[in-house]
């Protein structure tokens, strides 16, 4: 344990030790002096000596480092302690400091036999100059080293444990990092997901319709100048809905055809500029007393429509499209038939398959839609049968209205 990992309560008892072996060595040196004792001048210089010795082994590198060198210095300073209880009762004190530093300093393995020969010594030392062996001569340095070697195991238990708890919240903060990651990729791929389910439903659906538009106007010129002028006038309203679309989509606004009206009349409208814009007979029907749903639930069943009349201009070479809204108590209902070529379901490549690129996404996409509103949608479809989609999506549960007023 190097210096700068000390804790302040390691710093603060490190002092204590400190100033307790300089205390009790003072101690020893003043009483023999009192005392007048003929061994007084060596014990002056036993403990002039041993403090010496205390004092540099802690600034030598090597005793930090090396447990030998650890070994060495707490040998040499056992030796010239042994001369000062030789001299000394008052030397036996000086056992309880050397308890805690050889704790400290050495592996416990060879820190308790340490400890334990040095209680041998201070009670043999004692008793050596009493000239008697009572309980009090053995119980003093042994409950001294049973003191010294609690504090010592129980701080290396805390410290043990502070260490582990430390770590611990080291890998709860990084985990949590990690997580905090994790949650933010993926709600940028729902992001981009859902970005990509907007485009798509909207403004590369209108840029197919004037596309289709334009080329029809093509076709026309210059024999039928009129019915190009038509289709040109279709074309500039359905890019006007297209920028109109866009701009409420960057404001993360609902669909414009919802903000004129119900959910039922904006599918009239979009059966109508369907119908205007492709020549196909699109007829539209609602099935059930219409309720009003959550914005999100009828953009969902709008731009599911949108997609499929989409997918049916494009793709069925369809002359009838049949599109019918039912409510329900629990459920409401959006099914899109068109008499076209058909097709096999399973058979759609992934959206933005290599083999097939720009295809794919619309089904995948209305798919989508319905299931963030814990719905289905089903697509049932042959080569030469047509095809029919359903969406169903499951009517949300009414926030419970305030009380009725009591009648008079």
């Amino acid at each position: 344990m190097t210096a700068h990992s000390l804790t302040p309560v390691l710093r603060a008892l490190r002092s204590c030790l400190h100033l307790m072996v300089a205390a009790l060595l003072a101690l020893a040196a003043v009483r023999a002096v009192a005392d007048r004792t003929p061994d007084a001048p060596a014990v002056l210089a036993a403990a002039g000596a041993l403090c010496a010795l205390y004092v540099t082994g802690p600034r030598l590198p090597r005793l930090r480092t090396s447990t030998g060198a650890a070994a060495l210095w707490l040998a040499a300073l056992g030796l010239v302690w042994l001369v000062l209880l030789a001299l000394t009762p008052d030397g036996v004190w000086v056992a309880f400091p050397l308890f805690f530093v050889q704790l400290h300093l050495l592996p416990q393995r060879r820190s308790l036999p340490a400890v334990a020969a040095t209680t041998l010594a201070a009670i043999a030392g004692f008793g050596w100059h009493t000239h008697t062996l009572s309980v009090g001569t053995v119980l003093g340095p042994a409950l001294g080293a049973a003191v010294a070697v609690a504090v010592v195991l129980g701080y290396e238990a805390l410290y043990r444990e502070s260490e582990q708890r430390r770590r611990l919240i080291e890998e709860l903060t990084a985990t949590r990092g990690e997580l905090a990651d994790a949650e933010h990729a993926a709600g940028v791929l729902a992001e981009r997901e859902r970005l990509a389910r907007e485009i798509h439903d909207t403004l590369a659906q209108g840029l197919s319709s004037i596309q289709l538009l334009l080329r029809a106007a093509e076709r026309a010129l210059p024999e039928r100048p009129g019915s190009a002028l038509g289709h040109v006038r279709q074309a500039r309203t359905a890019a006007v809905d297209n920028l109109a679309e866009a701009r409420r989509f960057v404001r993360a606004l609902s669909p414009p055809d919802l903000e004129a009206g119900s959910l039922p009349a904006a599918l009239e409208r979009v059966c109508a500029t369907t119908a205007r814009a492709s020549g196909l007979a699109v007829h539209c029907q609602v099935s059930g007393a219409p309720t009003v749903l959550p914005t999100p639930y009828e953009a969902a069943l709008l731009r599911i429509a949108q997609s499929a009349l989409a997918n049916t201009v494009r793709h069925a070479a369809a002359g009838r499209v049949e599109l019918t809204l039912s409510y329900m108590d629990t459920e409401v209902a959006l099914d899109i038939v068109d008499d076209g070529t058909g097709f096999v379901p399973a058979e759609v490549p992934a959206p933005g398959s290599a083999a097939v690129p720009g295809t794919g996404f619309g089904l995948a996409a209305m798919r989508a839609r319905a299931r963030a509103l814990q719905g289905t949608l089903v697509v049932e479809s042959a080569p030469g049968e047509g095809t029919a989609v359903a969406v169903t999506l499951p009517c949300p549960v009414p926030a419970p209205d305030a009380a009725p007023e009591a009648a008079s």
